[in-house]
């Protein structure tokens, strides 16, 4: 079977992240597997938008569209897989850059026709230059990367992570787009879980598709100063437990809640215990890890509560678009 190509979604939406997005757009046009495409989605901004068409007007590779849903990340994809005419589909944070192989890890991936999506490792680039001492490996899906705890090498997951990650075209055909309502909408609460919820789906719709993790794909993403503190920490943890509450609401507790079990049973005691270790051998962080850990399981499932009652009383919505059959269908 030959690779497939590969189009790049790209979703922006403030002019603060400029050079972050030229960043990472450069490194998708650098890698050693092109794409076939790369389409930056603006969120409802119209000054970036329109600075970032001036600014690839005359690069061929290089689209720049509006996003065509309802604010937020997930309309955005949506946008984004639309519009675009690759086989698969791949998804990039704005302030994020690529190695050089990414994409062709990614294609390699889908070698079997039974593969429907492959992910790959996110590493954090610390505005501060440095882990702060306190912060927990475990728990760096609260600024947007790989945690400790995902298995090694290329391997079989419920979900990829929705800033390093790509779908066969007939996924979203399959399972449909991303869900609005669930990931981040323009707020300022750092929401999330959107690419959970449509990975649960996909496998039920095709329960014969195998979505896998290679954590030779890499890219590195930035770790905002704000991002770095204690404050945010807690407040995206909280926002985790809302989220997941919505996925439970979609896909059921037993799907929705899977992994977690096993990462809150097995992966936090193990790094609690590895904190408090260290604590005794008088290395640093080690106290604070242990009690980041706790804290952090501790506001997560607060959020899940609050969220799960919410759902109930009909508090929060959400919705999922059926992707247009056609290949780049948005101009």
């Amino acid at each position: 079977m030959s690779a497939p190509d590969i189009s790049v979604v790209i979703c922006v939406y403030t002019e603060d992240r400029w050079e972050d997005i030229l960043a990472a757009v450069s490194s998708v046009r650098a890698q050693s597997r092109p794409a076939r495409e790369t389409l930056l989605v603006v969120d409802h901004n119209q000054t970036l938008l329109e600075r970032l068409s001036g600014e690839y007007k005359e690069v061929e590779e290089v689209r720049v569209l509006a996003n065509a849903g309802p604010r937020g990340l997930s309309a955005g994809r949506n946008t984004g897989i639309a519009a675009s005419h690759g086989e698969v589909i791949a998804f990039l944070d704005d302030d994020a850059v690529a190695e050089r192989d990414w994409l062709r890890h990614f294609a390699e991936g889908y070698a079997d026709p039974r593969v429907m999506a492959v992910g790959g490792r996110t590493m954090p680039i610390w505005a501060s230059g440095r882990r702060p001492a306190w912060f927990p490996e475990e728990f760096d899906w609260v600024v947007g990367c790989t945690y400790k705890g995902l298995p090694p090498g290329r391997a079989r997951v419920r979900n990829v992570l929705g800033g390093n990650a790509s779908f066969r075209r007939t996924a979203f055909a399959a399972a449909g787009g991303f869900a609005t309502g669930i990931g981040r909408d323009g707020d300022k609460r750092p929401l999330g879980c959107e690419e959970t919820e449509l990975c649960i789906r996909l496998s039920r719709a095709r329960p014969d598709a195998i979505l896998l993790m290679d954590d030779r794909a890499v890219i590195h993403h930035r770790v905002p100063a704000p991002r770095e503190h204690f404050a945010y920490f807690r407040t995206r943890t909280y926002a985790e437990g809302l989220s997941k509450a919505l996925v439970a609401r979609s896909v059921g507790s037993d799907k929705g809640l899977e992994s977690e079990r096993s990462y809150t049973t097995r992966v936090l005691p193990a790094g609690v215990a590895r904190g408090l270790r260290d604590a005794l051998l008088a290395r640093p962080g080690g106290a604070g890890r242990a009690g980041a850990i706790v804290a952090g399981v501790l506001t997560a499932a607060g959020g899940y509560v609050l969220g799960s009652v919410r759902a109930r009383r009909g508090g929060a919505t959400f919705s999922v678009v059926r992707i247009p059959d056609g290949e780049g269908d948005i101009a």
